[in-house]
């Protein structure tokens, strides 16, 4: 039996829902489709750091619609098409749910009608997840037991405005997305139809994202709210909830920058978006195969069982050689040795335990406390390292073997992630390197007014190089970095705007 694709183009447009802003809401089907994208076209609305996921060689296309810059539908339509002509896999990545006023059945349509295959992955709705971000259900037992989601963007007149008498019979809670504009007048018709003017509204501007603000009030307040773009605006009896969790979180409301290499954002990144920060991925550096190709890494992996201790510095070198060895049973009777509990961390992924952890994460206090019998150390490195390590255990009797596993290289960043730096409330620097190349990429003006650092050797060059230091970590690893973020801005914590 013959497919019914076959009628079909050879290319595959996946319309998939980002979520309402918040990246960890995207869903695991989505994250999946980014990662094997031959190109990606993503709307104004979707979290740019999901652009992570991407592979570095597939075209990445900005269709987004601002103020200043509007893009009309029947555009972005034939952009997708041209680009399902030449690719096999393409993400349409767009805000939200992409068919829940997302515009998804009108590209949909397009591409049925040139016969292009497509799926849609939907995504968590904006109507939904904003409203619980604010602490507010959009249905509760007793209170509510619908739910109206309607759009505000032709309201004031015209084709597809609201029906109000409908939607106070109705009753429950009403979910209005691209209201702001014409609030006024929703606000009125609602009155006019029999809505009590006490009702209790409610809008979430940048719902689920660090930005969040929140405003509480009524029906009658709603027309001269001082709310703005984008924001979802709810009105019913649930709108007077109040079960904070998102703007309580101690990091809530504030931007933070990172500079690891892109592929090693995942647990700094991870840490601060759970404490409420929006994190802006500024990469300082890359990371790149060693330019003999892994043939001096590969050869002393082939006779690892000549040496007695094999100690790693960073993930990127744990990453590096984890990827070359054919069996790690090859590592019993070896001792394991890292600096910092993220390397320690990356070690222990693979079910091996770690025999040397310094209290302090940095080579100094390594070799204070590396054992003094005499044996063979391999130590897969980066290509550019301080050379104390290596002098230090050769001092201490030590034969020393240090195949580069990996190069730190300069990243190339977008003119997007350069503007995503303006204005954000602090930076992390986690090495020394960061720092450096950090003011080669992207310079010192563009430094936001708190800088972090994890640890004494980076603050150290962090001053060298005339940045003024806002704190260190105690800590000198992820943790203490987070934990250094968390009490600096203890006494700077946001609270809701409520009004009414």
């Amino acid at each position: 039996m013959s497919s019914s694709y076959q009628r079909f183009s050879s290319g595959v447009v996946y319309l998939v829902g980002a979520g309402p802003g918040d990246p960890g809401l995207l869903t695991l089907r989505g994250r999946d489709l980014l990662s094997s994208a031959d190109c990606v076209i993503y709307d104004y609305l979707a979290d740019l750091s999901l652009l992570k996921y991407v592979p570095s060689d597939a075209e990445i296309i900005d269709v987004g619609k601002r103020p200043d810059r509007p893009m009309p539908q029947d555009e972005i339509n034939e952009i997708i098409l041209a680009c399902a002509k030449r690719h096999e896999r393409v993400v349409r990545l767009k805000g939200g749910d992409p068919m829940l006023f997302g515009r998804g059945g009108e590209e949909a349509m397009a591409l049925v009608e040139h016969k292009i295959r497509f799926e849609v992955v939907p995504g968590v709705s904006s109507a939904i997840a904003v409203p619980a971000y604010a602490g507010i259900p959009v249905t509760h037992r007793g209170v509510s037991n619908t739910l109206t989601i309607v759009t505000g963007h032709r309201q004031g007149g015209g084709e597809g405005e609201m029906d109000f008498e409908a939607l106070v019979r109705l009753g429950g809670t009403i979910v209005v997305l691209m209201g702001v504009a014409h609030r006024k007048a929703i606000a009125q018709g609602l009155i006019d139809a029999g809505m009590a003017s006490n009702t209790p509204a409610a809008s979430i501007q940048w719902g689920t994202k660090a930005a969040q603000k929140s405003w509480r009030g009524t029906v009658g307040e709603l027309g001269e709210a001082p709310i703005s773009s984008p924001s979802t605006i709810v009105i019913g009896a649930v709108a007077s909830f109040n079960l904070v969790f998102f703007e309580s979180r101690p990091l809530f409301g504030k931007k933070i920058v990172i500079t690891r290499a892109p592929r090693q954002t995942g647990l700094l990144e991870g840490q601060l978006r759970l404490l409420g920060a929006e994190v802006v991925v500024a990469p300082s550096i890359d990371i790149a195969p060693p330019l003999d190709n892994y043939d001096s890494l590969d050869r002393e992996i082939s006779r690892i069982e000549t040496y007695e201790y094999l100690i790693f510095t960073s993930v990127n070198a744990v990453e590096a050689f984890f990827s070359r060895i054919d069996d790690i049973r090859r590592l019993a009777r070896l001792k394991l040795v890292a600096i910092g509990t993220s390397t320690q961390k990356a070690i222990e992924s693979f079910q091996l335990r770690v025999d040397l952890v310094p209290r302090e994460a940095h080579q100094e206090a390594l070799l204070k406390e590396f054992p003094i019998d005499k044996g063979r150390v391999l130590y897969p490195r980066a290509e550019i390292v301080r050379d104390l390590l290596i002098g230090g255990l050769i001092e201490l009797g030590h034969e020393v073997v240090d195949p580069i596993a990996y190069r730190n290289v300069d990243y190339d960043p977008s003119e997007i992630e350069i503007d995503a730096i303006l204005g954000c409330d602090g930076i992390c620097f986690t090495s020394s390197s960061s720092v450096v190349n950090f003011l080669k990429i992207y310079s010192k003006d563009r430094l936001p007014r708190s800088v972090f650092s994890i640890g004494p050797i980076t603050t150290k060059t962090a001053r060298d190089c005339g940045i003024e230091v806002s704190a260190t970590a105690d800590l000198h690893n992820l943790d203490g970095l987070v934990e250094t973020l968390v009490a600096f801005f203890a006494d700077d914590f946001p609270s809701v705007d409520r009004i009414g």
